[in-house]
């Protein structure tokens, strides 16, 4: 699997000839990521709430790619009634791509859209690849006790993309205990941080809180690639 970041919690996914474009927001930072809708091929929208800096760019991805298929909790799904294609999951559930299960996990935090309609509730998934392998990507949540349950329920997760900047959504400090205490995975993608002021953080720190619980913490850079 490939895992490009495109910003805030966008990342797109590839596995074996699949694409799977995670919370669309890639517009906002293109000129540094050189991300090109337009030039991709993709197959799913895979969305954790709906709040603008996680749905703002899925019109586009629909006109663009009008045959993916959209994967959400059934609300977010019903939004978007000009999806062709709808996999409405809910928590407990879980979506099948050719040998790869996405299965749907809480997350603690909020979700509206930005008219104000009901987004159903948060969440985060976890991508079982064959082999054992899983990686686990939280959305925005705050420290929750679930976390712990993952890697009981679902196996060890190899790898786990954290949001990291604090204000909206945990901290450094916070996702470093989650990552160690509870979801006990050995590497950590961060997100959702510099992306607006609120949410800068100092990245000498935030390695820092990780390395003192011996967890490789990555902070990307706009566009960069990861494989697991």
């Amino acid at each position: 699997m490939k895992i490009q970041f495109l910003g805030q919690n966008c990342f797109l996914f590839t596995y074996k000839d699949k694409t799977i474009l995670c919370d669309p927001f890639y517009n906002y930072q293109k000129e540094q990521s050189g991300f090109d809708i337009t030039a991709q091929k993709i197959d799913y929208i895979l969305l954790t709430h709906a709040h603008e800096d996680h749905i703002a760019d899925v019109g586009e991805v629909l006109k663009e790619h009008p045959e993916a298929a959209v994967i959400a909790v059934p609300e977010i799904c019903g939004y978007f009634d000009n999806a062709q294609n709808k996999i409405d999951i809910n928590l407990g559930g879980s979506a099948k791509i050719e040998d790869l299960k996405i299965s749907m996990v809480p997350a603690h935090h909020t979700s509206s859209f930005p008219d104000g309609t009901y987004g159903g509730v948060p969440v985060g998934y976890i991508f079982r690849l064959p082999e054992g392998k899983n990686v686990y990507l939280a959305g925005d949540t705050g420290v929750m006790a679930d976390m712990e349950l993952f890697p009981k329920l679902f196996g060890h997760l190899s790898l786990s993309i954290l949001p990291v900047g604090g204000h909206y959504t945990m901290c450094a400090r916070k996702a470093a205990f989650a990552a160690a205490e509870l979801l006990k995975t050995p590497k950590v993608i961060g997100c959702h941080f510099d992306t607006f002021p609120p949410i800068e953080i100092n990245h000498d720190d935030a390695v820092k809180h990780f390395a003192d619980k011996n967890i490789e913490l990555v902070l990307p850079k706009l566009g960069e690639t990861f494989e697991i």
